[in-house]
C-alpha cells in the first residue's frame, strides 16, 4: 500500500498530488534514494525527519521535479490533469530551501523583494516582464500575509537570513500552490518570526494546501495534523510522530572552560563608531563595542537586527563606513608588530555562517575545505605539516565527518556541509570563533558532537562569539550578552553562571 493511503476506498480520499512508486535516485554516481514509495495528497501535512545525508532534501527534490528517478515511476495530478512531466510541479509544488536562498544571494545583479515574489507566479528565477494588475494585487496580498510590506524595494541580498526565508515563503505562495515543500524552514528565524510564520503556514494549510516539511526540529513545526515519514539511508518509512519537545540534546552541552584572562584586560576586537551599509542600506550602527580577553559573547536580536553583519564585521568580511574603525590588536607578526590583513584574520578567526556555507558549494573536496583553514584561504589547502594533517583527521573524527573528506562539497547535504564547516572553523584552534547560527541544519548527533568539543577548544585559549535564536543552541558558560535592535546596541550585560 502506498504511504498516504489509509484504506481501500480511494475515491473517498483527497486527490494524490504526487505519487512515487519504487523510485531510485542517484547523484554523483551514488544512490541517494532507493525503492521509495510515497504519496502526498491534497491538504495533507507530512513531517520528514532523519539524519544529515539521509535523503530528506533529495526526496523533496524528487517530489518537486528537480531530481528525476532512475528507476520507478513518478506521477502528478495537478490542475485536474494526470501528468508525468514535472514542468507544472515546479510552479504548483514550490520548494523553500537553503539552496534556493543561496541562488538569490549569489546573483551579481539587484533583485528587489518584489522582483523575487513576482517571479514566483510563473515558477521562474528572474523577472523578465512588467506585472499586470492581477500580479500586483497578488503581490500586495502575499506581502501582507508574510509581513513583507516594508521590505518590497530592498535588494534581497541585503536582508538577514530570517528575512530572506520570509521572502522565499512569499515567493512560494504567489502562484496559489497545491502544496508547499519546506526544507529546514524554521532555521534562522527568531522566536517571534517563527511564531508569526507558523501562524501563516497554519492558515495556508487550512485552505487545503498540502505541506511537506523536512526538519531536525519537529517541536518547531506548525500545529497541523502531521503524519511522520522517517527518511534514513535513502529509504522511507511511516512512523508515529516524534515526541513533543526539543531533540535529545542537553541544553547548551557541557560547560565551556573559562577563557584565559590577561592581567591588563587586553582588547581582542574594538569597534568604534562603526556603521556598515549593504547596497545603500544601513545594516549596522553606529556601534561601539569591545571584545576582551577572557570574554565569551552571546549576540541576540530579531531578524534584521544586525547580528550577522556584526559577526562578519568582527571577522573582517565587512568594513565600517568612513569614520568608523575596527581594530584587532591581537593580530601581530613574528616581530610583535600589528598585522591585521585578510589572510591573518582567516588564520586566527574561525567563522561559521550562512554566507560561508554558500561560498563552499564548489568542487572542493571535504579535506581541502578543512585544510584551507591553516592557510587563511577557502578551498585551497596547499601542503600540510604532519601535525596539521593529524589535526584534520582528529577533528573530522570528533565531528563525524571522516567519510566526507574525499567527497566534493557540492554533493553534500546542507547538514553534512554544516558539519564540515564547523570542523573547518575549529581545526586550527583559532583565537576567536564566530558562530552565526552554527547549529542550523544539523541533526541532534551533529549538534551534540560540536557542543561537546567546545570546552576543549576554549581551554586552549579560543574565545567565542555566538549568534543564536534558541536556548539549546547556546553553549553553557558564555560570559557576556550583547542585544541588538535595528543595528544598534540595545543592551549589554555580564552573564551569571547557570
Amino acid at each position: 500500500m502506498l504511504l498516504g493511503m489509509t484504506g481501500p476506498a480511494d475515491a473517498a480520499l483527497p486527490v494524490p498530488l504526487v505519487t512515487l512508486e519504487g523510485v531510485r535516485v542517484t547523484q554523483g554516481g551514488a544512490t541517494v534514494l532507493s525503492d521509495v514509495t510515497f504519496t502526498v495528497r491534497a491538504g495533507e501535512a507530512w513531517l520528514l525527519t532523519g539524519p544529515n545525508g539521509g535523503g530528506k532534501s533529495s526526496l523533496l527534490g524528487v517530489l518537486r521535479g528537480d531530481l528525476s528517478p532512475q528507476e520507478g515511476r513518478r506521477r502528478y495530478v495537478l490542475e485536474g490533469e494526470v501528468r508525468v512531466s514535472a514542468v507544472r510541479a515546479r510552479r504548483l509544488l514550490p520548494l523553500v530551501s537553503p539552496a534556493l536562498e543561496a541562488w538569490f544571494l549569489t546573483r551579481d545583479w539587484v533583485q528587489s523583494v518584489s522582483d523575487v515574489l513576482l517571479v514566483g507566479l510563473e515558477g521562474e528565477m528572474l523577472r523578465l516582464r512588467e506585472p499586470d494588475a492581477a500580479a500586483r494585487a497578488r503581490l500586495a496580498e502575499v506581502a501582507a500575509l508574510t509581513g513583507l510590506e516594508g521590505l518590497l524595494e530592498r535588494d534581497v541580498r541585503t536582508l538577514s537570513h530570517g528575512q530572506r526565508r520570509r521572502v522565499l515563503l512569499g515567493r512560494a505562495l504567489m502562484p496559489r500552490p497545491a502544496g508547499l515543500l519546506l526544507d529546514e524552514f524554521t532555521d534562522g528565524l527568531s522566536v517571534p518570526a517563527r511564531a508569526e510564520l507558523r501562524g501563516t503556514l497554519e492558515r495556508v494549510a487550512a485552505s487545503g494546501v498540502a505541506v511537506v516539511l523536512a526538519t531536525h526540529r519537529p517541536d518547531e513545526a506548525p500545529g497541523l495534523a502531521w503524519r511522520h515519514l522517517r527518511v534514513e539511508g535513502g529509504t522511507v518509512r511511516e512512523e508515529p510522530l516524534p515526541p513533543v519537545g526539543a531533540p535529545d540534546l542537553a541544553v547548551g552541552g557541557p560547560r565551556l572552560a573559562p577563557a584565559p584572562r590577561a592581567a591588563d584586560g587586553e582588547v581582542l576586537v574594538a569597534v568604534r563608531d562603526a556603521e556598515v551599509y549593504r547596497n545603500g542600506h544601513r545594516a549596522l550602527g553606529p556601534l561601539d563595542w569591545e571584545w576582551r580577553r577572557g570574554q565569551h559573547w552571546l549576540v541576540t536580536g530579531e531578524n534584521g537586527a544586525g547580528k550577522s553583519t556584526l559577526a562578519r564585521l568582527v571577522a573582517g568580511e565587512f568594513h565600517p563606513a568612513l569614520g568608523g574603525l575596527v581594530t584587532r590588536p591581537f593580530l601581530k607578526d613574528a616581530q610583535g608588530q600589528p598585522r591585521d590583513v585578510l589572510r591573518e584574520r582567516r588564520r586566527a578567526i574561525g567563522v561559521v555562517g550562512a554566507e560561508l556555507t554558500i561560498r563552499q558549494r564548489r568542487d572542493w573536496t571535504g579535506e581541502a575545505v578543512l585544510a584551507s583553514a591553516f592557510h587563511g584561504s577557502e578551498g585551497f589547502a596547499g601542503g600540510l605539516t604532519d601535525a596539521q594533517a593529524l589535526a584534520v583527521q582528529r577533528v573530522a573524527g570528533r565531528l563525524g565527518v571522516t567519510d566526507l573528506l574525499p567527497r566534493r562539497a557540492d554533493t553534500l547535504s546542507q547538514g553534512q556541509l554544516g558539519r564540515l564547516l564547523l570542523a573547518r572553523a575549529v581545526v586550527h584552534a583559532p583565537t576567536l570563533l564566530v558562530l552565526d547560527e552554527a547549529l542550523n541544519f544539523l541533526d541532534p548527533d551533529g549538534q551534540r558532537r560540536f557542543l561537546d568539543l567546545l570546552p576543549d577548544l576554549t581551554a586552549t585559549g579560543t574565545h567565542l562569539l555566538v549568534v543564536a535564536h534558541r536556548e539549546q543552541d547556546v553553549p553553557r558558560g558564555l560570559t557576556h550578552h550583547l542585544h541588538l535592535n535595528a543595528g544598534r546596541v540595545a543592551g549589554v550585560k555580564a552573564l551569571t553562571p547557570d
